[in-house]
């Protein structure tokens, strides 16, 4: 069984020890993502071309610091695949990233601009509607070149909590801003999925109870990125633990 496994660093899992040997540094490429603990599961043999900071475009066709688009990795002799891509092509984390920043920090020349359109609904609203194209464009293409494949884009889990419960530091407006776009995303990648004759792994509605600010996180909230530490509004070993689980039930072919 011939699984690859394509995604940004929401797949790929950086600061979640060990990193997989002779992976890019940049790729933040954890042994314990959920790509590999499914193979594991599995028994399949895997292509994990994962790359922290991907967008649409590096999946479909542009290199990524030196590394080939992502989808050259697929040869057709793929039984399964899995996609978790989108959201730096609107900015997801990073928002919440520049929302839990201090307010001296967000004033401080340079930063500030990028601050202020991060956190800018219309902007982000624009770039949601740029990357619905994108998103079918991956799952033709994935079907095009593995054609025998079962194709599955896995969405992202649930970083925020529902209304109502805080999630500091971020404000009020910053966390429902995260939600809105968190929620389109999710909705994008189902009508991606749908149209293009591929499958999906709901991680967004399975971990909703598994939040960041949650009793039992399956990512993490806001903090600084420490080396050898699953990094902040990212996955953490329990979050990729229960995406593999996901996959593994998908397919059907897990014991």
């Amino acid at each position: 069984m011939r699984y690859v496994a394509l995604g940004s660093s929401m797949a790929a899992g950086p600061g979640i020890v060990p990193r997989v040997k002779g992976s890019p540094f940049l790729a933040g490429r954890s042994a314990r993502n959920y790509a590999h603990l499914a193979a594991e599961r599995l028994g399949a043999d895997l292509i994990d071309v994962t790359f922290s900071g991907a967008t649409t475009a590096h999946v479909l066709r542009d290199s990524q610091r030196g590394v080939p688009p992502q989808a050259d990795a697929l040869d057709g002799s793929e039984d399964l695949v899995t996609v978790t891509i989108g959201g730096n092509d609107v900015g997801y984390v990073p928002l919440l990233f520049a929302g839990s920043l201090p307010a001296r920090v967000r004033r401080l020349p340079g930063i500030g601009s990028a601050v202020k359109d991060l956190l800018d609904a219309g902007a982000r609203d624009g770039a949601l509607e740029r990357v619905a194209s994108e998103l079918h464009a991956v799952g033709s293409l994935i079907r095009r070149k593995s054609p025998r494949a079962r194709i599955f884009f896995v969405d992202y889990l649930t970083l925020l909590p529902p209304p109502g419960i805080a999630a500091p530091p971020l404000s009020a407006e910053v966390a429902e801003l995260g939600r809105h776009v968190a929620g389109r995303l999710a909705e994008l990648t189902a009508a991606a999925a749908r149209d293009t004759g591929c499958e999906l792994v709901a991680a967004a509605e399975a971990s909703r109870d598994h939040h960041a600010w949650s009793g039992a996180p399956w990512t993490l909230g806001a903090g600084w990125p420490l080396p050898g530490r699953p990094q902040p509004f990212h996955p953490n070993a329990a979050g990729m633990r229960a995406v593999a689980g996901l996959i593994v039930a998908a397919t059907s072919l897990g014991a």
